[in-house]
């Protein structure tokens, strides 16, 4: 049986575009569309669309994400001091929200196409659009023109590098990225956070059914369902990779020293694509706990690691710094751990090859590669760090039950913001009744009784 030829391909030279016959919205007149599909290297899948209308001269360009919604969406936030943060390079799809914090000045989704610019080409865009009808508001409404043309001049003030501004990207498919100027290493001036989206941000994107009451009640009596230690559940799903039929399976795992974390593989028939993701169960630890492991022999990279999705990793010699969340949970050893994180960084970070990459950049982040191919070949001692606010990580000792001398454990108080993160700060765990009600404690039934007597 032959293979289906891929409908999206890697860009080369010699692609195709599709052209079709299309209505200008100019002059009413038809036009013509070319559309090319196309896969961009250490990046992802896109439309590129370019419109000419022979008739009227007009001429219009769009790109639009081809690649599947990620599971989270992703909030950038980047401290911009001089005219270098301005030139970072900004890839905001149709479903992203731009906003100047300091001016509160948002750019809503749907509001421009996807494109991919710098903060630079953000601003001016947001100027240009502003001041499109200011002759007109002067003589119409000058009150509603002063107000504009004030928040015009803020924001040319910011784009000259004049003042200091705060810019947040926030796109709920996650398909939006923010350049990283000191990649491989952490930025210190920008944020990145991966969170859930909502009920109502999935219904929006398409991503789930409106409210089904009888499909909800259908999925909790799923969810309630009981999982044999010793079983193995398969699910149908679609492979990530060529969208075709897969199947994903589940599988409970008592790990020994630790405790019981669910197991998910995806394996695909058709193209070959392998992946897993680990899952902690059980309740919320009371502390986190950071780990630190010196590696010192080859026998170290063959240990079990437990990497969950809320565990942060670092090695200190190669400045090598993986926030909360990056790589999901994974359930793997030390080396293929390493290989994991070589392979994202190799074929999958943004900004970091083609034409638009500086020289020095380029080798800065080979430089990096290099060290990191180093590490995990184990041609040098190195320590390994995982942080996990949460405590749901885990790494071998090598001679449990007795201490292993290369390794410290400790636990630590997780900080405000971390809890809130986390969304601990707004759980109530305490004074229920049999039925789940909250019941109110002997001060709050004081505080409603002396504020009904007032």
């Amino acid at each position: 049986m032959t293979q289906p030829e891929p409908i999206i391909l890697e860009l080369n030279a010699d692609q195709g575009c599709t052209e079709i016959e299309s209505l200008c919205m100019n002059c009413h007149e038809n036009g013509t569309t070319r559309l090319l599909l196309t896969k961009i290297p250490y990046f992802r899948e896109v439309v590129i669309m370019a419109f000419e209308c022979p008739h009227c001269g007009f001429k219009n360009n769009e790109v639009q994400s081809a690649s599947e919604i990620s599971e989270t969406g992703v909030h950038c936030t980047c401290q911009i001091k001089n005219a270098r943060d301005l030139s970072r390079q900004v890839l905001k799809a149709e479903t992203a929200t731009a906003k100047i914090v300091e001016l509160d000045f948002e750019i809503p989704a749907g509001a421009q196409r996807g494109v991919l610019t710098t903060i630079e080409g953000i601003l001016t865009q947001a100027i240009d659009g502003l001041s499109l009808e200011q002759p007109i508001r002067k003589h119409m409404d000058e009150e509603l023109y002063n107000k504009i043309q004030s928040v015009i001049d803020k924001l040319t003030a910011f784009r000259d590098a004049k003042e200091p501004f705060t810019f947040t990207l926030d796109d709920p498919t996650g398909n939006s990225f923010l350049e990283n100027l000191n990649a491989p290493a952490v930025d210190p001036q920008l944020e990145i956070r991966h969170y859930v989206r909502t009920k109502e941000q999935n219904e929006a994107l398409g991503v789930v059914a409106a409210e089904n009451p009888e499909a909800e009640k259908e999925q909790k009596d799923k969810e309630n369902m009981n999982i044999d230690v010793d079983e193995v559940m398969h699910f149908d799903a679609s492979c990530p990779s060529c969208k075709g039929p897969c199947s994903t399976r589940m599988h409970l795992l008592n790990i020994p020293h630790f405790k019981e974390v669910v197991i998910m593989a995806t394996t695909c028939d058709q193209c070959g694509y392998k992946s897993n993701e680990v899952k902690s169960g059980g309740a919320i630890a009371p502390k986190g706990k950071l780990i630190t492991l010196k590696m010192t022999d080859v026998e170290d990279l063959s240990r079990d690691i437990l990497k969950s999705e809320t565990c942060a990793l670092k090695i200190p010699e190669i400045n090598l710094e993986l926030t909360y969340g990056t790589l999901g949970g994974r359930f793997t050893t030390v080396e293929g751990l390493l290989d994991q994180i070589y392979d994202e960084l190799d074929t999958k970070t943004p900004f970091t090859k083609g034409d638009s990459v500086t020289e020095d950049r380029k080798h800065k982040f080979a430089d990096f590669l290099s060290k990191l191919d180093e590490v995990k070949e184990m041609k040098r001692e190195f320590t390994l760090i995982l942080d996990d606010p949460l405590a749901n990580s885990y790494l071998q000792n090598l001679y449990a039950p007795d201490p292993d001398p290369n390794m410290t454990i400790e636990e630590y108080e997780r900080t405000f913001q971390q809890n809130e993160d986390f969304g601990i700060n707004d759980m109530v765990v305490e004074n229920y009744n049999e039925k789940g009600e909250k019941v109110k404690t002997k001060v709050e039934q004081q505080k409603k009784t002396e504020e009904a007597t007032k």
